[in-house]
């Protein structure tokens, strides 16, 4: 009986050694394919067919049923609704380097758009708009229509943004969200909803009035637009739907992978600078630093007339980005800048070093101080506050930097 038991147990032994080499054998065998694969050797038409459709894998899209539009359902029960918001979502889901791109962006400029549309009352789904517009970049495009929020030269004049020889105030992030905000704000009053204000902003309000009357429809779902319209509301959404849920769509990204915002320090100017390379070095940074924070300064001087004053941006001191030390671009220089400025305020030297921080769920002030190496006594100061004050998610407050 004993060497009965002992011959199974070696029989099972040997059964389990050959079980582990069948994988093993596979494993080897679909190494040795993706080596001839990608070394170039020929391969049959149907080894090739055959591995690419084992390997290569595309999805489609799953459409959320609650989706909306700045709170405004979206009727995807209608088939066009549902087709055309499909499309723009397997194009821009499937179009990974722009897509990314994107996402890097917003995670830059989302923090300087989100507070001033809020404060506008501006519905926050807004900002995807600028995405539409211009991939959150300063684009010109062959009609002239200029910086992220795509901002023609007359509609600039008619909200106060200044357009001259040295300056364009469409390539100022902050103002041109400011004078977008008016526009959207515009459009809402003479429509009553926000998707039809989002769409005016593409096809113009005498051109959204021009096919309300046509189609005697003032729905934007059931109206018939020229194609770029027609698409525009679907793409802005589709866009959302991506920044906002990005593994929902196979995007899987670090927070070291986007673009951090850069701290700034203002740097306020009322007399006429006629070199603006060398203010830069006066500002211990460069040419190129400041013409890529300040795109609204179009040439290397700034007129500045009598009464009038620019604010002028510059990382701020201690700005660390990506892990290194500093921001590159900040350098010593001996230069007297008492020829061609008069007077230079660094508004709030304390605040110009700190950055907003957007309190999220379980947050408190300690954990908050320890996650940014400040001790707490300074924190709560800098915010005039006490331990015992409850924070709440979205509060903002100011990190000092020391």
């Amino acid at each position: 009986m004993k060497k009965r038991v002992e011959r199974f147990s070696d029989f099972m032994k040997r059964w389990y050694r050959h079980l582990l080499a069948v994988p093993s054998l596979m494993l080897l065998v679909i190494l040795i394919k993706l080596f001839n694969f990608s070394s170039g050797d020929e391969i049959s038409d149907d080894d090739y067919r055959s591995y690419f459709t084992s390997n290569y894998k595309v999805f489609g899209i799953t459409i959320p049923k609650d989706i909306n539009f700045c709170g405004e359902p979206i009727p995807i029960k209608d088939f066009t609704v549902y087709e055309a918001l499909e499309r723009e979502l397997l194009v821009n889901t499937y179009y990974q380097s722009q897509t990314v791109l994107l996402h890097k962006r917003a995670n830059r400029w989302f923090p300087v758009i989100e507070p001033i549309l809020k404060k506008n009352g501006i519905p926050d789904d807004m900002k995807y708009l600028a995405i539409a517009e211009s991939g959150l970049t300063n684009a010109v495009s062959p009609q002239k229509a200029s910086g992220f929020w795509q901002i023609m030269a007359t509609t600039a004049n008619h909200y106060d943004l200044e357009i001259s020889e040295d300056v364009d105030e469409r390539f100022n992030v902050e103002k041109a969200t400011e004078a977008a905000c008016k526009v959207l704000q515009d459009a809402y009053n003479r429509y009553g909803n926000w998707t039809m204000a989002a769409a005016s902003y593409n096809l113009g309000m005498g051109g959204i009035d021009k096919q309300i009357n046509k189609q005697k429809t003032d729905d934007y779902y059931n109206l018939f637009l020229n194609e770029e319209t027609a698409r525009y509301i679907y793409r802005i959404v589709a866009i959302k739907e991506i920044i906002s849920r990005p593994k929902a769509y196979g995007y899987h990204l670090r927070k070291q992978d986007l673009y951090p915002p850069v701290p700034v320090r203002r740097v306020t100017v009322d007399t006429t600078i006629n070199d603006l390379a060398t203010f830069a070095i006066s500002q211990k940074s460069t040419y190129k630093i400041l013409k890529t924070l300040n795109a609204w300064l179009l040439t290397n001087k700034l007129t500045v007339s009598g009464g009038k004053s620019y604010t002028i941006l510059f990382p701020a001191a201690g700005v660390t980005l990506y892990g290194f030390d500093e921001v590159p671009g900040v350098v010593e220089s001996p230069v007297d800048t008492s020829k061609f400025v008069t007077r230079v305020d660094i508004a709030n030297d304390s605040a110009s070093r700190s950055i907003v921080h957007k309190v999220k769920a379980g947050e408190n002030w300690k954990s908050i101080a320890e996650n940014y190496g400040v001790p707490i006594e300074f924190l709560l100061e800098f915010n005039k506050k006490n331990e015992t004050d409850e924070l709440k998610p979205d509060d903002e407050i100011v990190i000092p930097r020391r």
